[in-house]
């Protein structure tokens, strides 16, 4: 294994006597944005054990009826107790994660076993899906707009919720809703209204990038627990569909919508580019490459997630932009939100990690330096980090909302990159 290559930004020197214990000149002298990997990893334990956790679980988690009540200020008071599939489904992942990776901690596993029995309570039937807002109870509320993230990320909680639990009945509900979505999914007459592009009419049964990532991520957790055919063909279907179909070899970057049939559509969907998706689902398509031992896609995976922050990276302000409403005219919407940032913080350790690419340390410390200089709260007298704001990430005291997945995930596995990295003695772990 070739060492890895430290950043070269910053005027941080060897780091070899805190280290006696490690035999490995590649630990002793790695930096990753001006921190030793076990400095690096001690900040990430810090912001995920000791500030968004402690949070959690005083302010947001229902520890009587199960499931998150993220409609809150920013110091952590109720705005109403109401959930959501996608958050009770994102943290069911979050805290059967945290069990599974972090000591098993049985107080997790109570938190992911409530809110399991309050997701399965209101399961829907006849292959429809989840409500989108009920009640603390767990009552329907008819004021939402149900869609299929919900279904997909309750589907990939139960998994991980299986593997906590060696239960193989969670597995099982997990592959019918991701069986019965992709049944949905397949049919021409498939609506979904693409909230974050161009707003013009719906195309009937759409291919949608946000869509496939979500397969492709709940997939990858089920199948990880044990092998399933009518899986395996899902997900290579993600594969296949965001590897060669949404990348667009014009201007070499992904669209989000492409027509039910896989073909580039007419018109302002064929401009359009939801950058936040293409980063975050590239590092995913890298980690499936790496436990395949696939280093083509991992190659060609990296290379794009690399021109994808690039296009978007705001020379002005710093951060990344995510979307990118028409290629050619270069339209953009300028706002900045913090799960982005996290996704290339995730993809360029992982980067780091697998490969020692120069580009990944100077992209992991110019994104690091911005994240850790606009996001967290501590500056403005409160806890947690900004979700996100304007292009120059303007600080506003009031908020509806605490994010229980993106920035858990983001430090989450970031952590367990950091520990890799340590116990590989600072080497690069090859594909």
């Amino acid at each position: 294994m070739s060492a890895l290559v430290s950043g070269c930004s910053s005027d941080r020197k060897n780091h070899g006597k805190e280290y006696q214990d490690s035999n490995s000149e590649g630990l002793n002298t790695l930096l990753i944005a001006g921190h030793t990997p076990r400095e690096l990893l001690k900040k990430y334990k810090q912001f995920l054990f000791d500030d968004f956790l402690p949070f959690m679980d005083k302010h947001i988690v229902d520890h009587e009826y199960g499931g998150f009540m993220c409609n809150a200020d920013r110091n952590g008071n109720q705005i109403n107790p109401n959930k959501s599939a996608w958050y009770d489904g994102r943290g069911l992942w979050i805290y059967s994660k945290l069990y599974n990776s972090f000591g098993r901690d049985p107080a997790w596993l109570e938190i992911a076993g409530k809110t399991t029995d309050l997701v399965l309570k209101i399961r829907p039937d006849n292959e429809k899906f989840w409500p989108g807002t009920y009640t603390r109870e767990g009552l329907t509320l008819n004021n939402t707009i149900s869609d299929i993230y919900g279904n997909l990320f309750i589907a990939e909680g139960l998994a991980e919720y299986s593997k906590a639990t060696d239960n193989e009945k969670y597995w099982a509900i997990a592959k019918e809703i991701i069986m019965s979505c992709f049944r949905v999914y397949d049919q021409n007459n498939y609506q979904y209204m693409i909230y974050y592009g161009p707003k013009i009419p719906d195309i009937n049964g759409p291919r949608v990038v946000g869509h496939w990532m979500v397969f492709l991520k709940a997939t990858s957790v089920i199948l990880q627990i044990k092998p399933d055919n009518d899986l395996e063909v899902i997900y290579g279907r993600c594969l296949d569909a965001l590897m060669n179909h949404h990348f667009i070899t014009d201007f070499n970057l992904m669209i989000e919508v492409l027509a039910h049939d896989m073909t580039k559509p007419e018109g302002p969907f064929s401009q359009f580019a939801y950058l936040g998706h293409a980063i975050e689902v590239l590092w995913m398509v890298m980690a499936e490459a790496v436990r395949k031992k696939d280093k083509n896609l991992f190659n060609l995976a990296s290379e794009r997630f690399k021109r994808h922050v690039e296009v978007a990276w705001d020379d002005v302000y710093g951060g990344v932009f995510r979307c990118l409403e028409n290629v050619d005219a270069n339209i953009w919407k300028v706002d900045k939100v913090l799960w982005e940032q996290e996704e290339v913080l995730i993809g360029t350790l992982f980067m780091i990690e697998h490969s020692g690419d120069p580009w990944a340390f100077k992209w992991f410390e110019k994104t690091f330096n911005y994240v850790m200089d606009t996001f967290p709260l501590k500056k403005h007298g409160y806890p947690l980090w900004d979700n996100g704001g304007d292009r120059k990430m303007t600080f506003d005291k009031e908020s509806n909302r605490i994010e229980n997945y993106h920035h858990p995930r983001h430090l989450i596995l970031n952590i367990q990159s950091l520990e890799r990295i340590i116990n590989a003695g600072g080497k690069v772990i090859p594909v």
